[in-house]
């Protein structure tokens, strides 16, 4: 088996989601008492969220560098960065370390493709959705055409992400009001909506609405499991 790093704790209520899915997914596969081989570095998120809406990307990729790095020398065979809006820096931090970096939005991309989606939404932070890091990939790797929600919407679902889902509080009228969003994109031609932040699956499931979600979280772990064992699973 294959060791996986997970470079997490941005925030660390989707790393432990990161976690249990990897581990799940392992023990599906292989069975009995299996669980998956994993370096965790868990960062101090408050000085990276601070550098994020400072604009201030390469100290934040210094920080990740230095963990990655970190990482690769516990015995780590591949790197996942446990959240979205990281995977700006992501070129930097591949290029720091000399094994594979597993992309969250190649994992999204893959499967999207494989089900013939060529117009998703984008909810996430508002540096997924607006900037051209995420989106472009999407678009120039896979061929998706990528919807993100009009501005006043956009500020609400970043707001929730780091006021109230980093800290681990699910509320309602949050909830209610991302189900509006995600309406709204569908009406707009989406035929899915990425949930392209690692927090968003703790507040809105499937079981919540009609239009097709895709968990990011759920995507990426899964990729690290198929690289964990090298071998796809038997699903796909």
């Amino acid at each position: 088996m294959n060791t996986i790093g997970l470079l997490g704790g941005m925030s660390w209520e989707s790393t432990q989601s990161y976690y249990r899915l990897i581990n799940q997914g392992v023990n599906a596969r292989l069975g009995g008492l299996h669980s998956a081989q994993l370096v965790l570095y868990s960062v101090d998120f408050s000085p990276i969220e601070q550098l994020q809406h400072q604009g201030d990307w390469q100290a934040t990729a210094q920080i990740l560098r230095q963990a990655a790095h970190s990482i690769e020398q516990a015995g780590a065979q591949a790197l996942l960065i446990c959240t979205n809006t990281m995977h700006k820096v992501a070129d930097e931090i591949a290029a720091a370390i000399n094994i594979p970096l597993l992309h969250i939005a190649d994992a999204t991309g893959e499967v999207l493709l494989r089900q013939g989606i060529k117009t998703v939404g984008l909810l996430g932070t508002a540096f997924t959705m607006e900037q051209d890091f995420y989106r472009e990939r999407l678009r120039q790797k896979f061929g998706l055409e990528v919807l993100i929600p009009p501005p006043q919407q956009r500020q609400l679902v970043h707001q929730v992400i780091y006021e109230e889902l980093c800290a681990g509080k699910i509320l309602s009228a949050s909830k209610a009001a991302y189900l509006d969003t995600i309406d709204e994109l569908a009406t707009r031609g989406a035929e899915a909506v990425i949930l392209g932040c690692t927090e968003i699956g703790l507040l809105v499931q499937q079981q919540d609405t009609h239009i097709k979600l895709l968990d990011t979280t759920t995507l990426h772990a899964a990729k690290a499991v198929d690289f964990a064992l090298g071998t796809p699973s038997p699903q796909e």
